[in-house]
């Protein structure tokens, strides 16, 4: 056949399985009703293991590669669930007759939130500085008032603990709570709100505002002194899958110092020994491996992401140096032991992080 030809076929097959995947989501939708109709949760792990397993199988029959074919099906499973999870927060509607204002709406995860409010059915209104007034929509947030069920507090954690703090005595009626990356440089803000008698709590998403499906994704409820509250701010969340973690103000801190602040750290370290390296990239993308790349694609989106936030990370925890110390540490003795030819020493450290990694399964 020639070349035209069979691109015409391929066409044919490619307009097939849209076709088939637009079918296969209307069966999905389909689904998604029942499970809520009879209280069955969104998601089943065994029914999506025997799906996978069977892709792998047809595919093996076929002399097509599995993993494509897992691949493909993982894809088209996690945009079902997303769909699910979607259609059950707005069928459930926890937010209908009720109002929530997002202060710092038009940022990133401000977005997200707002976003996820009017999914909910409350009538949601913005305010950002970056904003000209108009209707739901405030440039000063004190214009918008507190007369809200729920009022989230989205901005640079360098202005806040300021607006938590004005907030408090302007008593707000609604739940209040902010999703700082950070808690301890909040406390003050946080307090004012709790002692003047506020419903007050502080959520930290672990996840980034292009996040569609929640399942495998984590909350963190960050509980300071107000129990109702954040039992108000969890059940915002049940109709989704996240999973729900709680921890106290200190304790978070401490440890979003190692999750966030080393794990950046590692990476602008990384991105900036290549950059001053003087060597090309295009040189060192032709000779890529499997690790260099994983790293790289990590490294390259925190370098597109927002500096100021990055540098808040690390500059306003107080328990933010101790990681910083200890990478520094653990580079230097690497660069000893590679110096001085100490490969015992070298297999020992490898060892040690394998052991510590077969502790997070």
């Amino acid at each position: 056949m020639k070349l035209d030809e069979l691109r015409s076929r391929l066409s044919d097959v490619d307009r097939q399985l849209i076709n088939l995947i637009a079918e296969r989501q209307g069966i999905v939708s389909e689904i998604g009703k029942s499970k809520q109709s009879s209280g069955k949760a969104t998601r089943d792990y065994r029914r999506e293991k025997e799906v996978l397993d069977m892709a792998r199988q047809q595919a093996e029959g076929l002399d097509l590669d599995p993993n494509l074919a897992e691949s493909i099906v993982a894809t088209l499973i996690r945009s079902s669930l997303a769909n699910q999870e979607r259609d059950r927060v707005v069928a459930e509607g926890r937010g209908d007759g009720r109002n929530a204002l997002v202060i710092g709406g038009a940022g990133k995860m401000g977005g997200w939130f707002a976003d996820f409010f009017r999914s909910q059915g409350f009538a949601t209104d913005i305010a950002d500085t970056r904003l000209d007034d108009n209707e739901g929509v405030f440039q000063d947030w004190r214009q918008a008032g507190v007369d809200y069920d729920v009022i989230a507090v989205a901005t640079p954690m360098a202005i806040s603990n300021d607006i938590l703090n004005t907030l408090s005595s302007m008593q707000p009626r609604g739940l209040v709570f902010d999703i700082g990356s950070l808690k301890t440089p909040l406390r003050d803000g946080l307090q004012a709100l709790l002692e003047s008698g506020c419903e007050v709590t502080s959520l930290h998403p672990m996840y980034g505002p292009d996040t569609r499906l929640l399942s495998g994704r984590h909350l963190i409820f960050v509980d300071v002194g107000c129990d109702a509250a954040t039992q108000k701010a969890k059940e915002l969340f049940s109709s989704t899958m996240v999973e729900q973690l709680d921890m106290g103000l200190d304790d978070h801190d401490r440890l979003i110092a190692y999750v966030l602040g080393l794990s950046h750290a590692l990476n602008i370290v990384f991105f900036t020994a290549l950059a001053e390296s003087g060597e090309a990239a295009p040189k060192l993308a032709t000779m890529s491996s499997t690790t260099f790349d994983a790293q790289l694609l990590v490294s390259a989106a925190v370098a597109r992401d927002n500096p100021h936030m990055y540098f808040e990370i690390q500059n306003r925890n107080e328990y933010g140096m101790q990681p910083l110390e200890a990478l520094c540490e653990a580079a230097d003795r690497l660069k000893q032991l590679v110096a001085s030819g100490d490969e015992s020493g070298f297999v020992d450290l490898m060892e040690a992080g394998h052991r510590y990694m077969e502790l997070r399964k």
